[in-house]
């Protein structure tokens, strides 16, 4: 009698818990445009396949248990296919193609994913311009099992190609690319005074969660904050333990979650993005908005 009444309980614990985490669990809708854009950098201008104009695509923000509806109108010249890398929950429509002038509409049922994973075109030529975050959150009034950060911050580090990549022409190699970006920025470092610079600002002492993420196709990136150690949480949408370093490097695709705490003199300090062969370097800028005393 004593086992079935502790069973009982048991079991009426995880049907209050499946029942809390669904009725805590939110829908998202989310309106995507496949289309052809203008973009300057390296002192040239060519056209790209973008999503909403923008390079990288729109961020996705929703939390852990969430389903998300995202629909994909293709406004661009040739079919294209949306990638949810790291969803463990159900995907409708994870092999579609959509067709030049038609849509349609992904439904994504998230489980236990949490932290920052990413979304990319399929095609190689594609995801090189078509690609964004992935951010999950967790649910309203549950904790991060590592202090709860102030703020947070995507980086996705990218590849920029002075040819224009079509489907004729889609094979990436290993150090083809022309230049490396920081959310799109090529930096300082290339040469052209056209080009902009990624620039984040922080408090002194505040504690941020950056999101790193390597959309560079086939190339492993080195990254890392000038006098900064950086203390690792997450990867791939999940929590890990927690490990302390000064770089990151981030396999093709890798996504891994840090916590920056800006204790440095107040000042400007440089983001670095290398590929581990050497091929290319692009930087950012990490700047502090307060003041405060010499260490």
């Amino acid at each position: 009698m004593g086992s079935e009444k502790q069973g009982f309980i048991w079991l009426s614990g995880l049907l209050f818990l499946n029942i809390f985490v669904l009725s805590t669990a939110d829908v998202h809708y989310y309106e995507f445009s496949l289309q052809e854009s203008p973009f300057t950098k390296l002192c040239s201008t060519k056209i790209i396949l973008t999503l909403n104009g923008s390079f990288p695509g729109p961020e996705i923000r929703v939390r852990r248990g969430d389903t998300v509806f995202v629909n994909v109108h293709n406004q661009g010249n040739h079919a294209v296919s949306l990638k949810w890398e790291g969803v463990k929950g159900s995907i409708d429509g994870s092999n579609e193609l959509i067709q030049p002038g038609r849509n349609f509409t992904y439904k994504i049922e998230l489980k236990d994913e949490i932290g920052t994973l990413r979304w990319h075109a399929t095609s190689a030529w594609a995801a090189a311009t078509v690609h964004g975050a992935f951010v999950i959150l967790p649910v309203a009034n549950e904790d991060y099992p590592f202090p709860a950060p102030t703020s947070d911050q995507t980086i996705i580090l990218g590849e920029w190609f002075r040819e224009e990549l079509t489907e004729a022409n889609q094979t990436i190699t290993p150090g083809s690319a022309d230049a490396y970006t920081i959310n799109g920025q090529p930096g300082e470092t290339y040469g052209c005074s056209n080009d902009t610079t990624f620039e984040m600002q922080v408090d002194y002492q505040g504690l941020y969660l950056v999101r790193v993420i390597n959309a560079v196709a086939n190339e492993t990136m080195v990254f890392d904050i000038e006098n900064h150690r950086l203390t690792i949480v997450g990867q791939n949408g999940t929590y890990t333990n927690r490990s302390f370093t000064n770089s990151l490097t981030l396999a093709p695709g890798q996504v891994i979650d840090v916590l920056l705490f800006p204790n440095q003199n107040v000042g400007h300090y440089y983001i670095t993005a290398r590929s581990s062969s050497g091929t290319h370097i692009t930087n950012g800028i990490l700047r502090y908005t307060t003041t405060t005393t010499s260490l």
